[in-house]
Parts: C-alpha cells; structure tokens; sequence
C-alpha cells in the first residue's frame, strides 16, 4: 500500500503540474502569430525581438527559430522548424512517460500486493488451521484492497496521460499552422523585395518611344 499511496501523490503532482505548465495562453498567446507576421513585414527582427520571442513561449520559440534561418532557401528553413518542433514537444511532453508508467505500474502492485496478502494468509492457515471463517473473509477483503487501490491510482493517470498527449498534438497543429503562415508571409516579403530592387532594361525603355513616333 505505501508505494501505490506515493505513486498517486506522485500522479497528482504531475497533472496538476501539466495543468499549469501547458496553459493554451503560455503556449499559444493569443495574437502572436499576426504580431511576429507585423515584424517580418516591418523589418523589425533585430537579435533584441528574436531574443524576446524565443523566451516568450513554445511558439514565440518556434517563430524565432523560423525568423533566425529567413535568408535561407524554405525547405532549410521548414527543417529548422521542426527540428525545433521535436525539442518544444519533448519540453511539452515533460513528466508524461513517468504519469504513463504510473498508469501501468499501479494495478501490476495492487494486484502483487493482493497476492503477497493471500500468501501470507494461506501459509497462517497451513500453521493454525482454517479458524473462524469471519476472519478468514476478513483477511481476504483486505487483500483485495491493494488491487483495488491500484486501479484508483492508475485509471485517473491513464485518463490524464491521454488527455494531455492530445492536448498537446493540438497545440503542434495549431503551430504548425503559425509557422506556415509566417513563411508565406517571408516569402511575400521577399518577393516585394525583389521587385522593387529589379532594374529596368534600358533597352525596352527606349523601345516605347521610337514605338510611339512610329
């Protein structure tokens, strides 16, 4: 019993740990996304913003990863975003493989528990006999506590498990969807840039004029 009371301490601990940690404003804050967008059309991405941005959340991270590999071609910069992608998910994914083996190891100690308890009892009546039957009942419900007791800690971990691997795949989504949007927006940029740095060939200049005489 002792260490499936700390294992469910332990899983507590964790969801509400993973309950304030992955806060939907402390990984996606809201309007950032149309905000970095405003930078890179502004050409405001000095070392200073890309700083900020990287310690403002997962996805002010991500964002900055994009923005720091902006001169280079969209496939190197798509592989920088998910290299940093995997990191922030691993970051995310902080304490749940400990809250999944809590969820597989809790039932398998209960019912160790249970089956150390029926030993000890059966070896009692091999020595003194069976006895009152009362007692022997009695003996055997609290054997059965322990796996019962692992089940109430490892269903509500499981639960959790799950329900935070799927928040989190949608947070990826949704950054994923952000970092899309920023380098369509650099590629814009980039395309305006260029348009307005080609020059004119004198030769079709001068073609319009004699054009027009003629």
């Amino acid at each position: 019993m002792v260490p499936l009371l700390l294992l469910g301490v332990l899983a507590l601990a964790i969801v509400l740990e993973r309950f304030w940690s992955l806060r939907r404003n402390e990984v996606l804050p809201p309007a950032l996304g149309q905000e970095v967008r405003s930078w890179a059309a502004r050409g405001k991405l000095d070392p200073a913003h890309l700083q900020a941005l990287r310690a403002n959340s997962p996805l002010g991270a991500l964002l900055a990863a994009a923005l720091e590999a902006r001169n280079r071609p969209r496939e190197q910069i798509r592989e920088r975003i998910e290299d940093t992608g995997r990191h922030l998910v691993h970051r995310m994914e902080r304490f749940l493989n400990a809250l999944g083996t809590i969820a597989s190891a809790g039932p398998l100690l209960g019912l160790l528990g249970t089956v150390v308890g029926m030993i000890q009892m059966f070896l009692g009546i091999l020595d003194h006999g069976v006895g009152d039957v009362n007692q022997l009942a009695g003996g055997i419900g609290k054997a059965l506590v322990c796996t019962a007791t692992g089940m109430i800690v490892a269903i509500p971990a499981l639960m959790f498990h799950r329900y935070f691997k799927g928040r989190i795949n949608g947070y990826v989504i949704e950054m994923e969807q952000e970092a899309s949007a920023l380098l369509d927006a650099l590629d814009g940029r980039s395309g305006v840039m260029a348009g307005a740095a080609r020059p004119h060939a004198p030769g079709a200049t001068a073609a319009r004029p004699a054009a027009a005489k003629a």
